[in-house]
């Protein structure tokens, strides 16, 4: 079996409060995350909420990466959804649980679009 893409969900937790309400430390990094795994930007689209947090995605020709921050309870909710064979997702997972300085992580992983082997342009 096969899949189109791996969408990895990540749970960031006591991370830096501080990143996790700075709207461009943020998009900086969800940029260069797309970057570190071999990713193509193709745009974004981020909102500071009042008092604090921050939503975002950093759309990439492959899918995408977003993120939700909670910065008063020190947590961050991240997608690292990737399609084809070029790019490393996990790669991405790490920088930015890396840069938010999560002291604990968990991370899931699906694979979606599954298709039968016989089908081509897959993800092992």
């Amino acid at each position: 079996m096969y899949a189109l893409g791996r969408h990895l969900l990540l749970e960031l937790k006591i991370c830096n409060k501080e990143v996790l309400d700075d709207l461009n430390f943020l998009k900086e990094c969800l940029n260069e995350a797309a970057i570190q795994c071999g990713a193509t930007v193709v745009g974004e689209s981020f909102y500071h909420f009042s008092p604090h947090g921050v939503s975002g995605v950093v759309n990439i020709a492959e899918s995408h990466i977003a993120i939700h921050t909670w910065p008063e309870h020190r947590y961050a909710a991240v997608d690292v959804f990737t399609c084809g064979n070029t790019v490393d997702p996990e790669k991405a997972a790490k920088w930015i649980t890396e840069r938010l300085g999560a002291q604990t992580h968990s991370l899931i992983e699906l694979r979606r679009g599954i298709m039968e082997d016989s089908q081509v342009g897959c993800v092992k």
